[in-house]
């Protein structure tokens, strides 16, 4: 395995529920190493959006070490986390999370505006971002005129408008049919090939593992089974997206 870039060191996650403690991972260890592609699978309940949240910063673990970029991050300042966040992490949602209000455009050149960067210099990197996630036509729609698929591509692009090193993915495709699932799964195999980001994604679909290098699979807190293998080659990906007019086909 490559270095490090993300870093578990046997944590535990328990969240109060009414007077109980309910341990939602149990003395977990986990390395991913930089440009990796990996899922983090499991039935529901089984502890996978808990571990992306540790990942991504959003929640502390009760126990146990979280290092990202070999950083141990639990004695760090809520504006250090903030920074890591921006620097190195992006995230996309099930539901996508965009702003209806705003076009595609500038949905993917919010997180940019948030920290100050020049809007001129925001909007080429949206542009191009949009670009390579096959949704140039689309710059200008709000949400609510694009498919599901089309969001989340939206949700991508914006994910990675900050140049994160690592994206986290909870659930990406839970929401779409099994055709554009493994179209959004292509797209961050390709994104990852094309521009060395590591992805980390969490799913129970299993027919979505043939697309994966690395199956870590979770069950009621711990990991059950963590494996490599042989990644069928994703598709050229905007092939699946423009038909011959030049319109989208997802």
């Amino acid at each position: 395995m490559t270095a490090a870039l993300i870093e578990l060191d046997s944590v535990s996650k328990e969240y109060a529920l009414g007077e109980s403690q309910v341990l939602a991972l149990d003395s977990v260890s986990l390395r991913i190493g930089a440009g990796e592609f990996a899922t983090i699978w499991g039935p529901s309940g089984s502890g996978k959006s808990t571990l992306l949240n540790l990942i991504g910063l959003i929640d502390q673990p009760s126990r146990g070490a979280v290092r990202i970029e070999g950083q141990e991050t639990q004695s760090l300042s809520d504006r250090a986390l903030t920074d890591i966040r921006f620097r190195t992490l992006g995230f996309v949602f099930q539901n996508y999370n965009l702003v209806p209000v705003l076009s595609a455009l500038e949905n993917v050149m919010l997180p940019l505006q948030i920290h100050g960067v020049p809007e001129k210099e925001a909007r080429t990197k949206a542009e191009t971002l949009l670009e390579a996630v096959g949704l140039s036509p689309q710059r200008d729609s709000r949400p609510d005129k694009m498919s599901g698929g089309q969001r989340q591509r939206v949700a991508v692009a914006r994910a990675l408008v900050t140049d994160p090193r690592i994206v986290l993915a909870d659930e990406p495709t839970a929401n779409l049919d099994s055709r554009t699932s493994q179209v959004i799964i292509d797209l961050m195999r390709d994104l990852n090939r094309s521009r060395g980001v590591t992805f980390v994604f969490s799913t129970h679909d299993q027919q979505l593992l043939d697309h994966v290098d690395r199956h870590i699979h979770l069950r009621d807190g711990k990991i059950t089974e963590d494996r490599n293998s042989a990644s069928t080659p994703a598709k050229t990906v905007l092939k699946l997206y423009k038909r011959a007019d030049g319109t989208e086909s997802t």
